[in-house]
């Protein structure tokens, strides 16, 4: 279990590490249940049981969300990639690629914050067509 294993020995590490790995095996935990209710609903053929585990799927989703936060708040890096994935519009790996600096013509608008890619809903920078310049 992975709340169990800490890889160092436990009085070496601050509590705010230990804390961490809490959130962190608890977020793995919460997502492991998310995998079993949705496997479970995909292979019942009762509709009302489909409709509890579904709910109970949803429940774990809630609750990994929290936990996300949570870690958040505490890594400014993981803080970081959020802001920039989380609610992304258009191709993440193109994001990335703006976000690093590495897209063709990436920048970053003033609106959209530290870290946002500036991608639009087509996977577009919104630098329009350069053909026929």
């Amino acid at each position: 279990m992975a709340s169990e294993n800490l890889h160092e020995d436990r009085a070496d590490l601050p509590e705010d590490v230990i804390d961490k790995h809490r959130a962190i095996s608890s977020l793995m935990e919460e997502f492991e249940a998310v995998d079993w209710y949705d496997q479970r609903a995909a292979a019942t053929h009762d509709p009302e049981l489909k409709a509890i585990l579904l709910h109970n799927r949803d429940e774990e989703m809630e609750h990994a969300a929290m936990v996300l936060e949570w870690l958040r708040r505490r890594y400014p890096v993981i803080d970081e990639h959020l802001r920039t994935y989380l609610y992304a519009e258009g191709d993440i790996l193109q994001a990335e690629a703006v976000a690093t600096g590495k897209a063709e013509g990436a920048g970053q608008s003033a609106d959209d914050g530290p870290g946002r890619a500036a991608v639009l809903g087509d996977g577009s920078l919104g630098i329009g067509s350069l053909r026929g310049a």
